[in-house]
């Protein structure tokens, strides 16, 4: 049975808050794709049900390119891009995993994602299932290591 915990997390001057309901032992998806790769960030994706932004709504500034389809959201004063709605999840958020503050985090499995190569790795990966109510991954669980047009979220 999986482990669902609230995470919270933000950017860097902490403008932006947020909450995530998410595994404990998190998914997290490694990116190639040329802005992942530049922002070296990794990935859990989550429904857009189960992400809340707390604060910061009108500090986000929105970044788009080429289909336009992923909605990069980055706080305007730090410039830390903390989640965001991904091409291959448009109904899901994608949390930056070092954004999530301590404590609720058990294990991070890393999985690959072959963003230069989007059309393919889509068919034959998972990950557009990560943002579906449903979706329960079945990766052994490592040993624990402690550590729309707008974005869809519930403020609260």
């Amino acid at each position: 049975m999986t482990e669902f915990v609230n995470h919270r997390g933000g950017c860097h001057c902490g403008a932006v808050r947020y909450e995530v309901e998410g595994p404990s032992h998190i998914i997290a998806w490694d990116c190639n794709c040329t802005i992942c790769r530049m922002k070296g960030n990794t990935y859990l994706i989550v429904p857009a049900s189960k992400f809340r932004l707390h604060q910061g709504q009108h500090s986000l500034s929105l970044y788009q390119f080429g289909t336009r389809k992923a909605k990069h959201y980055f706080c305007s004063t730090c410039g830390v891009d903390s989640f965001y709605v991904p091409r291959s999840n448009p109904d899901g958020v994608a949390v930056a995993i070092n954004c999530l503050d301590k404590g609720t985090v058990k294990s991070v499995t890393v999985k690959s994602f072959d963003g230069e190569n989007w059309d393919s790795a889509f068919a034959t990966s998972e990950v557009y299932k990560c943002s579906q109510e449903t979706y329960t991954d079945t990766t052994p669980k490592p040993q624990a290591t402690g550590l729309a047009e707008t974005v869809s979220v519930r403020s609260t």
